[in-house]
């Protein structure tokens, strides 16, 4: 069944059905609009409200940030941030697949059935044209054909009277035949009028209105199937961002179980230990005997009172609650207790060691590479480097005085608790390092100055060093001879395993697959890393 057949009539009935169907699909695009909007109101919402709770850049070394609490809590914060993140795709993608997307499609509906309404709209207008001639030719026969009649009468009754005279009656009759020539004229052109107006009405009726309308109803159907899938992309558009949705909602679970109060606890006290041991008892003082007041047996530097303790006037009563005034930070960490200032010195060392760790290898690749200057001058020119080494030797020795102050303050505060163990390095003219054992004897004959040590944690067992894992790999653009110490031969389009990546001094650490490895120049290769 299709409308031209069936509803060849209903010419308004198709036209208002039609215009009502692109109005349906103009209202849905409007609530379409409306959800992003919601979507992209609610993910600004949560990530604002993410930001707001977050810990401010300068707040995120507070030791409370290190609590698997605060952890966990900014892991919620970063998942809803995330879970934001897809709220606002699932705006866009609702804007793009359906809004954009019905919206061009309902343009061109619009223009389609334009199209079709306005050749409706001409064939009618031809079949209106055609009746109107139709009943111009039918009024003009009838005119005509009553016209000759009269002529007719009027001829038959002068024939008739006795008084005419014979040219009256000619004349009669001859206007007579005259009337009914025409007459005959206006039946045939009626005639044919009428013939050429029932073709095109049945052309009209049976052939271009029903195909029109057969368009129309493809249009229809068509209009209807593109909103079926814009309603099934409605849905579609969040199912495809659930399973992310999902890993938001278990990594918020997550960092729930998480949450650790024994480690939380335990952290408190290794963060706030003071290491002081705690008061002893205050001996009995007889002012009678006139006995002067004894001094406590406690070991050294270990407070005689709470009044010590807490850093109060001794005049006022003792309380632990006290709020204690802020004291005045020192390069040594004097200002702390003992644990937290072997901690703090211990840190320091560390990051005192790293530097000096990066101005060592610094310093090897720029002898390295004054030295492949020096047999090869066509690379570069050796003097060029001098610069660069004398600044890299300045911050070593810097670097060099600087550990040696915290190790002498380290070992001051070792002397308040248990002894520090750990395990310095040393740096000879060579670059080798030389090691101290636990209590500052050398294991060689040597005695390098203190002032070389790198502080690290002292251990017991020594593994053998391994293979360092290739970060990538990389190929030989042009042939480069290896022909100094520490550089390593290569052929163009060879291709090798990158060890170390350059730092700066135009050298990359390389390994070949049998195990041999050294520097190359780095302009002379093309490097992919891992990711």
């Amino acid at each position: 069944m299709d409308w031209g057949t069936e509803l060849w009539d209903q010419y308004d009935t198709i036209e208002k059905h039609t215009q009502s169907g692109l109005e349906l699909v103009e209202k849905y695009v409007k609530f379409v609009k409306e959800r992003t909007e919601i979507e992209q109101n609610y993910a600004k919402q949560l990530r604002n409200l993410s930001k707001k709770y977050n810990q401010k850049r300068s707040s995120k070394d507070e030791p409370e940030c290190r609590l698997t609490s605060y952890q966990s809590f900014l892991d919620i914060l970063n998942e809803m941030n995330d879970y934001a993140g897809q709220r606002e795709l699932i705006a866009e993608n609702l804007m793009m697949n359906i809004c954009i997307d019905l919206t061009k499609y309902l343009q061109e509906l619009k223009q389609e059935r334009k199209t079709y309404l306005t050749e409706a709209k001409k064939a009618q207008q031809s079949l209106e044209s055609t009746y109107k001639q139709l009943d111009t030719s039918k009024k003009r026969f009838e005119r005509e054909w009553r016209e000759a009649e009269r002529a007719a009468q009027n001829a038959e009754k002068t024939d008739q009277d006795i008084n005419a005279t014979k040219a009256d009656v000619e004349k009669a009759k001859l206007h007579a035949n005259m009337k009914a020539h025409t007459a005959e004229d206006c039946k045939n052109d009626y005639a044919s009028q009428l013939q050429k107006y029932n073709k095109e009405q049945s052309q009209f009726y049976f052939n271009d209105m029903p195909d029109i309308f057969n368009k129309l109803q493809d249009l229809d159907e068509r209009r209807i199937r593109k909103l079926a899938q814009g309603y099934v992309l409605f849905s579609d558009t969040e199912k495809h961002v659930m399973p992310i949705i999902g890993k938001c909602l278990e990594g918020i679970t997550k960092a729930g179980t998480n949450v650790n109060e024994k480690n939380d606890t335990m952290f408190v006290i290794e963060q706030n230990k003071s290491g002081f041991e705690r008061p002893g008892d205050q001996e009995f003082e007889d002012y009678s005997q006139g006995i002067n007041r004894a001094s406590s047996d406690s070991s050294l530097g270990t407070p005689k009172g709470p009044m010590d303790l807490l850093g109060k006037n001794k005049s006022k009563n003792f309380w632990l609650f006290t709020r204690k005034s802020k004291p005045t930070v020192t390069e040594d960490f004097a200002h702390l207790p003992p644990e937290q200032r072997r901690k703090r010195l211990q840190q320091k060392l560390e990051e005192i060691s790293k530097d000096l760790q990066k101005e060592v290898d610094q310093s090897e690749a720029l002898e390295k590479m004054k030295d492949v200057y020096e047999k090869n001058p066509q690379m570069g020119d050796p003097a060029s480097l001098a610069s660069q080494i004398s600044q890299t030797s300045q911050k070593m020795e810097r670097l060099k005085v600087e550990l040696n102050k915290y190790e002498t303050w380290l070992a001051e505060a070792g002397a308040r608790g248990d002894t520090l163990r750990y395990k310095p390095n040393v740096f000879n003219n060579n670059g080798a390092h030389d090691a101290l054992s636990p209590d500052g004897a050398h294991s060689d004959e040597s005695t390098p100055d203190p002032s070389q040590a790198i502080y690290a944690e002292f251990d017991d067992d020594f593994e053998d060093e391994e293979l360092v894992a290739p970060i990538g790999e990389c190929t030989a653009m042009y042939n480069f001879p290896g022909a100094s110490e520490g550089t390593i031969s290569m052929q163009e389009g060879e291709v090798l395993a990158v060890v170390e990546e350059d730092k700066g001094d135009g050298w990359t650490r390389v390994r070949r697959n049998n195990g041999d490895e050294g520097y190359i120049p780095t302009s002379y290769v093309s490097i992919r890393l891992n990711k």
